[in-house]
């Protein structure tokens, strides 16, 4: 079989560089549209040790981490795969969004972690994007069943490559059709060649058995319909023959009704439908004698299925702006073109898969037409715009949102080991009289974390991994404490753990140490303030926290740690950079003897530093922020529960920002709310009510 050989396809032995296999568990964040029933249901059930019902996941996370981690549980279990890689060197991860109750709109630019999977993709030309294309390709023949198919979307750009590696994946044998879809005229240079107006989808199945395929029909044309030209009390009909040349000596060659086949033309006729069921069809006159006595059996307009569809699709339109259904996404594609692949090469029940969800059609498509589905994405905004999406189906099913969370940043975290230190932003930085640079920062004594790790590897790897953020954040580390790791001007540093968020529980630790450490010695605190580094922050942190650091006279500021530290190139460029949470203000209000609780959103603050500038000025009210909030009514300190939700979409840019809630029973009730902005980020606020 030909080959088609690329730079790193193949390691300095001779053997095909594989794909990543760390498979890691997922964490679920979010629970969107569930009952309080179905809670518990599910609570008890896991509890027993039983199997869990079914829920649709939305992934958020890079797919070279996703799919292996999906492997344990689906491999040789999805029946059907879209994929809409990108294929034009020019795409990248920005978006476009407009500012409610504005004219204006802006282009959030990619995080610095999207940034390296477009450069994993395309940094090395066509031969890092085949290389990526391999692998991606790889798992996801391992995911799909026995009788699965894959539709992979392309066009001119990069089709005839990946078409020889799909060849290389599944086999030669296995291209069941390449489909061509007449999405638009592109605008192309009509003077010095055709316009482009056509992507390519390749369509293969898994294995040389049958896969799964319904026929698909499409709509007559106008000349088609004037074939249809009799007309009854039934409707609009044509007639076609119900006997065939050729004699046969069964019953379909039988006299019926006087009419004696076998005899009629030249090497005689025979019945298309047996004799009973030519009885019927007269019966419910369906035959229509001509004028030669001959029966001709009538097809209806109306009951006619319509032409068999090709692999030349020109009846389904691109999205424009003006379109229904388009949510503003660049690279959306119509819900007509995933409808007609899912109901040809799926059923009812088949699980879907689609690891570039993008403005999420796939997974709106599967779930109107009642399959299971997985999607995933690397894009943050695509995220939530795959979950607005969804939540505007009516009586959506249950769903997930997942991530990798605190599973990817321990294999990351595990991989740190001393060596040349990570670029910070300024050339360097003054704490008293040590001047720490850039080149000369290297990992130094730090005293056993929290959580008991001793001096041994998990211990290590602990020290390696505080400093390596420390470096970064610009801060100097210390030694001989366990909640302080280091300084920074002036204001002492704590670094959170990779595998549990910041904590009240640490908050009192790190404030009980600091008052411990003023004046104790030369890295003692210089002033009253903390900066605490985090991944993660429980959900009343930054309010809470905030006062209870107060009360304590020392000022404490909460900091998001990025993903992109664990990307070595985001850190090489000295690009990182660490932000505050944002503030949420929510009034709540318990009418007596009611059981209502009444929510009112009174304020949101953003960092600045967080914000383009030509946001901040186009910003009039705070209220203009938000694009999304959702209430929790019942936590258990578990999974943000989503089950009431107000949002903006394109039709209606309004937000309601009050919601009432009826408790069934009294009591002390956890709510938590969940604000998402127009950045796409996400701020939580939990709130203690009680009911009478």
């Amino acid at each position: 079989m030909t080959e088609l050989i690329w730079d790193g396809k193949y390691d300095k032995d001779g053997r095909k560089t594989a794909p990543l296999r760390v498979a890691l568990p997922f964490q679920t964040v979010e629970t969107v549209n569930e009952s309080a029933a179905d809670r518990q249901r599910t609570l008890n059930m896991f509890a027993q040790g039983r199997e869990t019902e079914w829920r649709n996941r939305l992934i958020w996370g890079d797919k070279k981490y996703v799919l292996p981690s999906l492997l344990p549980e689906f491999a040789g279990k999805v029946n059907l795969i879209y994929i809409d890689p990108p294929f034009n060197v020019g795409a990248d991860f920005s978006f476009t969004t407009t500012i409610p109750d504005s004219d204006e709109s802006f282009t959030k630019e990619p995080s610095i972690i999207e940034q390296k999977a477009y450069r994993d993709t395309w940094g090395r030309g066509m031969d890092s994007y085949l290389q990526w294309f391999y692998e991606t390709v790889v798992l996801l023949h391992e995911l799909l069943a026995e009788d699965g198919s894959i539709y992979v979307h392309l066009d001119w750009h990069v089709v005839h490559y990946a078409k020889i590696v799909l060849d290389e994946v599944f086999g030669p044998g296995l291209l069941k059709n390449e489909v061509v879809w007449k999405r638009s005229a592109i605008a192309t240079s009509v003077s010095t060649q055709w316009r482009n107006s056509h992507d390519t989808l390749l369509f293969y199945g898994k294995d040389t058995a049958d896969n799964v395929f319904n026929v698909q029909y499409g709509e007559y044309s106008e000349s088609s319909k004037k074939h249809y030209s009799r007309i009854d009390e039934r409707g609009s009909f044509r007639t076609v023959p119900l006997m065939a040349s050729g004699r046969t000596s069964g019953i379909s060659g039988q006299p019926w009704r006087g009419i004696d086949v076998a005899n009629r033309g030249k090497n005689g006729m025979h019945w298309l439908k047996s004799p009973d069921i030519l009885e019927q069809l007269e019966k419910d006159k369906l035959i229509l004698w001509n004028s030669e006595g001959i029966p001709e059996l009538k097809y209806y307009l109306d009951e006619a299925k319509g032409v068999y569809v090709s692999d030349f699709w020109d009846d389904i339109t691109v999205i424009n702006s003006m379109a229904s259904e388009s949510v503003g996404y660049a690279t959306q594609k119509p819900e007509a073109l995933l409808e007609r692949i899912i109901k040809a090469s799926s059923n009812e029940g088949d699980l879907v898969l689609d690891c570039f969800a993008g403005s999420g059609t796939t997974a709106t498509v599967a779930e109107k037409l009642k399959r299971r589905w997985i999607t995933c994405d690397l894009g943050r905004f695509a995220i939530h715009t795959t979950r607005k999406r969804l939540l505007g189906i009516p009586e959506i099913t249950p769903f997930v949102v997942q991530n990798l969370g605190k599973y990817e940043r321990q294999a990351w975290q595990a991989t740190l080991s001393p060596g040349p230190s990570p670029k910070v932003r300024g050339e360097q930085e003054k704490e008293g009289n040590a001047t720490q640079t850039t080149q000369s920062l290297r990992p130094s004594p730090l005293s056993p974390s929290p959580g008991g790790r001793g001096v041994g590897g998990e211990g290590q790897a602990q020290r390696r991994y505080i400093e390596f953020i420390l470096q970064l954040f610009n801060a100097k580390p210390i030694s001989g404490y366990a909640w302080l790791h280091g300084v920074r001007g002036g204001r002492m540093v704590h670094v959170g753990s990779v595998d549990a968020p910041v904590s009240l529980g640490d908050v009192t630790n790190i404030a009980i140490e600091f008052r411990k450490a003023v004046g104790s010695g030369k890295d003692a605190p210089t002033s009253n303030s903390i900066d605490v580094l985090g991944w993660d922050f429980a959900f009343e942190m930054n309010e809470v926290a905030r006062q209870q650091a107060a009360a304590a006279n020392i000022q404490m500021r909460f900091l998001r740690i990025p993903r992109d530290v664990m990307d070595k190139r985001a850190t090489d460029s000295g690009e990182i950079r660490f932000f505050e949470l944002a503030a949420l203000e929510v009034e709540p209000t318990v009418a007596a003897r009611k059981r209502e609780v009444v929510l009112k959103l009174t304020n949101f603050v953003i960092p600045p530093d967080d914000v383009p500038e030509e946001v901040r000025t186009a910003i009039k009210s705070w209220e203009q922020w938000i694009d999304y909030w959702a209430v929790d009514w019942d936590n258990k300190s578990d999974t943000f529960h989503n089950e009431w939700q107000s949002y903006r979409t394109r039709k209606d840019k309004t937000l309601q920002k009050q919601v009432t809630n009826t408790y069934e029973q009294p009591g002390e009730y956890r709510v938590v709310v969940k604000v998402i902005d127009i950045l796409g980020n996400d701020t939580t606020k939990t709130l203690m009510v009680r009911v009478q």
